[in-house]
């Protein structure tokens, strides 16, 4: 088969252990090995994903992969968010997992989605999308990042990860009207860029749920504001897209970002980034009004 998909670290227990959705997970999960041909590799570490994803190594005769089983309620299962990781497929130039092959079916008032992806060995860098521990990641791993972004942002597609309408709402509820939320200059990105979603010390870009059109800047601008617990590392990210984050465009990407992850935080998920990415705002905002350039 072609190149990997690493699974995510798994969340507490309790966070899918409700309704019982672990088991309605684990019934769909043997349902997508029998239909796809695949055999759970030994116990089978199973990843959950809340009550809407389970996740596990399988094989056949050609190799080992990845099988991940999604479910939704009927009326919401559809869509780019539904379809993402089966469109991105053709993405070239990126170290990005390959999807191999999918099946959906219903049961109830939920529909079920099983997507056999290649196999990663290299986890993720973190359990969390904020990073808050060093990773020690070599030249070569900033290298293959910063290659696969390039490629990304200029890919072709009619997707949208993040429109003119979202960012204008997170910005104006977030910010106020410390800057114009018009942004002049869109790429393709994928648009869910943290550090839960890369692996090490393979560079391997995970789940592409939300890729699409989002402001110039804006996945060197999350892997940015979800290192600012660590500053070692968050130097580093910087150095590694100074030319994309110092522009207008790029500065505008990170109080995008922030303000994602503050309506994150609202909801308990890296309460402790809120502070950091407050001051890291009030830092871009006033550097930019004494330097006297605009976002326009």
């Amino acid at each position: 088969m072609m190149q990997p998909s690493a699974p995510p670290a798994p969340p507490p227990p309790a966070t899918h252990s409700h309704d019982g959705g672990a088991g309605r997970l684990e019934s769909a999960l043997s349902v997508a090995a029998v239909v796809l041909g695949v055999t759970v590799v030994g116990e089978g570490r199973r990843v959950f994903g809340g009550q809407r994803s389970i996740g596990c190594q399988v094989r056949d005769r050609d190799g080992e992969y990845w099988l991940r089983v999604i479910s939704e309620p009927v009326s919401w299962a559809h869509g780019q968010f539904w379809e993402g990781n089966a469109t991105a497929a053709g993405i070239e130039g990126v170290a990005k997992p390959a999807w191999l092959a999918s099946h959906e079916w219903e049961q109830s008032d939920r529909r079920f989605k099983a997507e056999l992806m290649s196999l990663v060995t290299a986890p993720v860098c973190s359990a969390t999308a904020a990073l808050r521990s060093p990773v020690g990641l070599p030249d070569s791993w900033w290298q293959v990042l910063r290659c696969s972004l390039d490629a990304l942002a200029g890919w072709p597609t009619t997707r949208v990860s993040h429109s003119q309408d979202l960012a204008t709402r997170r910005l104006l509820a977030s910010f106020g009207d410390r800057l114009d939320p018009v942004v002049r200059e869109w790429t393709t990105a994928h648009g869910d860029l943290h550090w839960a979603n890369l692996t090490a010390p393979d560079c391997w870009l995970l789940d592409w749920e939300t890729w699409g059109r989002a402001p110039a800047g804006y996945d060197a601008a999350m892997l940015y504001c979800t290192s600012l617990l660590h500053p070692e590392t968050a130097g580093r990210v910087y150095d590694t897209f100074a030319d994309v984050l110092e522009t207008p465009e790029g500065t505008r990407a990170q109080v995008c970002a922030a303000a994602k992850l503050l309506l994150r935080a609202h909801y308990g998920h890296d309460l402790d980034l809120a502070v950091p990415l407050h001051r890291h705002v009030d830092r871009l905002l006033t550097r930019r009004r004494r330097g006297g350039q605009s976002f326009g």
